[in-house]
């Protein structure tokens, strides 16, 4: 492999696994337009979407683990909301990774489009505003969060994204989860999901070894960091790091599927 594209997989791996870590998502959102179109802009071999989304499923597999260990002595992990969404988000995840096979790359890049607007809309309804530090009495409506996994689960183990770009809008809005909570259960909720979609992509034979390799050294690095400067960051600014991500990702992949 040439060393340039190693640096540059390296880049778009750390990149992406420090914002990974910084709002609760697996990365998808950043890694998946960057390893689709930042490689045959420099002159390197295009990779498939096929590709991609079989790098980014292993790679958030990764990045995910990374960053819910950084999160883990906060507090901020609810385990009955990891529990619900995680068993369904799973299921869903594996029917998406595998089934994607059948699918064209027109499909696959439209389903991410169609996701990462949801999510983008998503953003800007309200949200709870309370970050009070009670989280041990958080509540939510269990049947809504695991039929809203499943779903989830489903499109993005078609992308390999393992749905946490989705994942905390659906919290924030619609199950009313604190924002500090969102992001760090969402990361371990992510990670249960990635076992579904990285063992759907590798059954799928669309898995490339050495990519993942080099994508998952980075996240080990960055995820972590991320974690870190995360909970040093108001609330707001989180979100608002996280409306401008999608929406950024939405404009253009709805740009080259249109145009």
């Amino acid at each position: 492999m040439d060393f340039g594209l190693i640096i540059l997989l390296f880049a778009i791996g750390f990149v992406g696994s420090m914002i990974s870590g910084m709002v609760g998502i697996g990365g998808s959102i950043i890694k998946y337009p960057m390893l689709l179109y930042i490689p045959p802009a420099l002159g390197f071999a295009a990779y498939s979407a096929q590709e991609v989304s079989a790098i980014s499923a292993v790679q958030v597999f990764f990045a995910t683990l990374a960053g819910m260990f950084a999160y883990r002595k906060g507090g901020f992990i609810n385990r009955s909301l990891v529990l619900y969404m995680g068993v369904a988000i799973v299921i869903g995840s594996f029917a998406g990774g595998y089934g994607s096979q059948f699918l064209a790359d027109t499909a696959i890049n439209v389903t991410y489009a169609v996701l990462a607007l949801t999510a983008a809309i998503l953003m800007f309804f309200p949200k709870r505003e309370e970050d009070n530090g009670d989280f041990a009495r958080v509540t939510f409506s269990k049947p809504w969060a695991f039929v809203l996994a499943a779903i989830i689960g489903v499109v993005s183990g078609i992308v390999g994204a393992a749905g946490a770009f989705i994942t905390v809008p659906v919290m924030l809005v619609i199950l009313k989860i604190p924002t500090r909570v969102a992001i760090a259960s969402s990361l371990a909720i992510t990670f249960i999901s990635s076992i579904g979609s990285t063992a759907g992509k590798v059954m799928g034979g669309h898995l490339l070894l050495n990519p993942s390799i080099i994508m998952v050294a980075a996240s080990l690095v960055a995820a972590p960091i991320g974690a870190m400067i995360s909970k040093k960051i108001n609330t707001k600014a989180l979100q608002w790091i996280l409306i401008v991500l999608i929406v950024s990702t939405v404009v253009k992949i709805w740009t080259d599927i249109i145009i």
